[in-house]
């Protein structure tokens, strides 16, 4: 009788433990692949969160759109079928009409002012609206100022680039600017890109530094990359609402920190690489201009400012703070 007590208490002791330390396993997506800086992003952020926790919380990244596009995993977080992801900002405004403002057409000038927007107030203010659309957004890494490349010709002011055919983000902003500057103008996702600039059926795209390099992109025809940085772009680190509002309050707080120091690592690393991977770029044969007329590009897209009167609000309290 007391072997059979002492080995009923063993049992439920080794499941009641097992139980209480169980670990939690959330998978994060992103689109690129594991030399880009967003696979940076996620590998510190998983290190932050798995010390953090003491294991209770183990991340599992899956890179290279193996969890679908970028819209399609945002798609699946407000339907809690994804946990997590590192998004670029292009398809948030899908999901928040108000995001849209962060891809306004050279409205900073130089990181500085970027990181002074995204990590104050109004930063936060738009972070927090993506909850209506069951979205969390943790904190704001890096994709970068974005740059046209093309297979066609140099393009070293805004007449160079009318009549290219580029891809751009599935965003709204973006289309519209690229339209102002006479580009035929492909929206469509990351993955089908790559296949439609080995294929010539599109001539272009526009994305940052790393981007250009991580992918090597001289391989899909581009021979020319203009630093325009018309526009830069973030990159959220975020979560489906649902899964962040399972995690008690502590956990949460770990999460939102881990991501903000992830983003901060991030941001650092891009810096950091810059300068050597443009060397690499123009190693391969790819013609680099790197002091185009951005005047030209800013007067031509002066329309797109027009077109989005819902904006106005942002856009000066945007300029205001960065004025101070």
């Amino acid at each position: 009788m007391k072997k059979s007590l002492l080995l009923s208490f063993t049992i439920l002791f080794t499941f009641t433990s097992s139980y209480a330390f169980a670990e939690t396993v959330l998978k994060l997506g992103t689109t690129v692949n594991t030399q880009d800086s967003f696979q940076v992003a996620a590998e510190k952020f998983k290190e932050l969160v798995e010390q953090r926790t003491n294991g209770n919380y183990k991340i599992e990244i899956y890179p290279n759109g193996s969890l679908g596009g970028e819209s399609d995993m945002l798609e699946s977080m407000t339907m809690d079928m994804l946990d997590m992801g590192i998004i670029t900002s292009g398809p948030f405004v899908n999901f928040s009409p108000l995001m849209g403002v962060l891809d306004m057409p050279f409205l900073f000038a130089n990181n500085e002012e970027v990181y002074k927007i995204l990590d104050g107030e109004i930063g936060q203010e738009l972070l927090n609206t993506l909850e209506n659309a069951n979205l969390k957004g943790l904190a704001y890494a890096e994709r970068g100022f974005r740059n046209v490349t093309n297979s066609i010709r140099p393009v070293k002011n805004a007449d160079d680039i009318k009549g290219l055919k580029l891809r751009v983000m599935e965003n709204e902003v973006y289309t519209a600017t690229f339209k102002a500057l006479g580009v035929n103008a492909v929206p469509m996702q990351w993955g089908d890109a790559l296949t439609a600039m080995q294929q010539n059926t599109i001539e272009g795209e526009e994305n940052p530094i790393n981007v250009i390099f991580s992918f090597g992109l001289w391989d899909y025809n581009q021979k020319f990359v203009t630093l325009d940085r018309h526009s830069y772009a973030t990159a959220i680190i975020t979560m489906s609402l649902d899964a962040f509002k399972r995690l008690d309050e502590e956990t949460q707080k770990i999460f939102k920190q881990s991501a903000q120091e992830a983003a901060e690592y991030e941001r650092k690393w891009v810096a950091d690489q810059e300068a050597g991977q443009l060397a690499a770029i123009k190693s391969h044969g790819v013609e680099v201009v790197e002091n185009p007329d951005v005047n030209s590009f800013r007067e031509a897209v002066k329309s797109v400012y027009g077109a989005y009167p819902q904006y106005e609000d942002y856009i000066k309290r945007i300029h205001d703070e960065l004025a101070k």
